[in-house]
């Protein structure tokens, strides 16, 4: 038996394709391409022919999705990468774990909290003026004392020995000034009788000489005689000169002696004066009235010369003494104003003296209360003090947070407006408090900013809030 079948393809020419089936029927299957213009299988037996039904092709094969399938998966990678690396970063976060804060415009005042310390208006330190050691105490710690009330009192044998030498050698002074001040006189006394006798024999030489002129030029002396005796009267004349002259120069020199040794003598007292003070300084007394303080000394203690001792503190008022970082001390100058709260209530400080000697990076200043003191202050608290480096004026402002430390400012994440999303915006800060930054531009009231650390976000652009 012969069959022949012939189909339509989707090629444009058909395979034509012989199959003998003697092996198996015992007849010969032959197919012979036809052009048709529908998809029609002919199929002819014993030369009959007669239509059979259509045999559509199987378009989705296995292979053919798996192509599909692979190529899809490369192109959304590539889309994928090319979205990621040309677009912007971001990163889901959730909310609960973020500060929001609001940008407000209101009163700001830029400040820096300072801590102070509250110490008497006036203190009078007590420091050893000589050295020596403790043998009585006569008062304690934080007793209320007097003027020249004693407080302790110190020996010091080396001191003590040096006022008994000191006083020796100005009594022993004052003895040689006694017996150089007899001596003196004496040696005066001398030259006043050496002068009453040459006065005497000069008048009486002046005496004769007269009468012996008087008769020689009567004639009734001879030149010999009168001669002698007016060689006698100038002689006397002279030694009356002479003997004036020295006694001036004794007197001269006594009173000049009698100055050096004052002298000498006033200072021996006057270093007399100063042992005993020495040996007086060995009582520590209180300079001023008020409350004595910080007593550091006990009986048997030894105390070296200028060591402290303590101090008095005068009970008139309070001031506060506040520690500020170097960084800003081109800028403290007196009379900046510091308000600090007390018992709920705010009070008023101003800068009165400003130390510019740093130490370990801060350097000090005090402060005093204008009007009102807080009653119930005491010497020794510490006051949390916000010091105003400028007057109260309205300004865009934004809270203090961790994002500072990663954008020193220049940029913050601004919350979008249906709040899902928050992303980077360039802004600009100005002055500061410890609450608030001063916005100068990027940002405007009413605004949501992530005030939070952005120490996580790396690079991101964009965060996606998540609730």
């Amino acid at each position: 038996m012969r069959c022949s079948f012939v189909f339509r393809s989707s090629e444009s020419l058909a395979g034509f394709l012989t199959i003998n089936f003697s092996s198996v029927l015992g007849s010969e299957l032959i197919f012979h391409p036809i052009q048709s213009s529908n998809d029609q299988l002919v199929k002819t037996i014993d030369n009959k022919t007669t239509v059979d039904r259509i045999l559509k092709k199987k378009k989705w094969s296995r292979k053919r999705i798996l192509t599909i399938a692979g190529i899809a998966a490369l192109v959304l990678l590539i889309a994928g990468s090319y979205y990621y690396t040309s677009g912007k970063s971001k990163l889901n976060v959730d909310v609960e774990r973020l500060s929001i804060s609001e940008v407000k415009k209101g009163p700001f005042q830029e400040t820096i909290p300072v801590n102070g310390v509250v110490l008497p208006l006036t203190s009078i330190y007590l420091d050893a003026v000589e050295g020596g050691r403790v043998e009585d105490k006569y008062v304690e710690d934080g007793a209320i004392v007097k003027k020249d009330q004693p407080l302790l009192r110190l020996s010091n044998t080396d001191i003590e020995l040096s006022l008994v030498n000191q006083q020796t050698s100005v009594y022993n002074l004052l003895t040689q000034m006694q017996i150089a001040r007899n001596a003196a006189q004496q040696n005066t006394t001398s030259k006043l009788n050496q002068m009453t006798d040459v006065e005497s024999q000069l008048k009486e030489a002046e005496r004769i000489y007269r009468l012996d002129k008087d008769l020689y030029a009567q004639k009734v002396i001879g030149l010999q005689e009168f001669k002698k005796a007016e060689n006698d009267y100038n002689y006397y004349l002279q030694k009356e000169k002479l003997t004036e002259q020295l006694l001036n120069q004794d007197s001269a020199s006594t009173a000049q002696q009698v100055s050096q040794a004052k002298q000498s003598y006033q200072g021996s007292q006057t270093a007399l004066n100063v042992m005993r003070k020495k040996v007086g300084d060995l009582i520590v007394r209180a300079p001023i009235d008020g409350q004595l303080t910080s007593l550091d000394a006990e009986i048997g203690q030894n105390k070296n010369k200028g060591e402290r001792l303590g101090q008095i503190d005068v009970l008139s008022g309070f001031k506060v003494r506040a520690d500020i970082d170097e960084h800003y001390i081109s800028r403290i100058i007196t009379g900046l104003f510091g308000i600090f709260t007390f018992a709920n209530k705010d009070y008023k400080l101003v800068i009165k003296k400003v130390y510019t000697q740093v130490t370990n990076s801060r350097f000090q200043v005090d402060m005093e209360f204008v009007g009102e003191v807080p009653k119930g202050i005491r010497r020794g608290q510490t006051l949390q003090i916000r010091l105003a480096f400028s007057d109260e004026v309205e300004a865009v402002q934004v809270a203090k947070g961790g994002f500072y430390q990663q954008t020193g400012g220049n940029w913050i994440f601004k919350v979008s407006d249906d709040g899902r999303t928050a992303y980077k915006v360039d802004i600009q800060l100005g002055r500061q408090n410890p609450d608030y930054y001063e916005v100068l531009s990027g940002l405007k009231p009413g605004d949501k900013v992530v005030t939070s650390s952005y120490e996580n976000y790396g690079d991101m652009q964009e965060l996606v809030l998540k609730k």
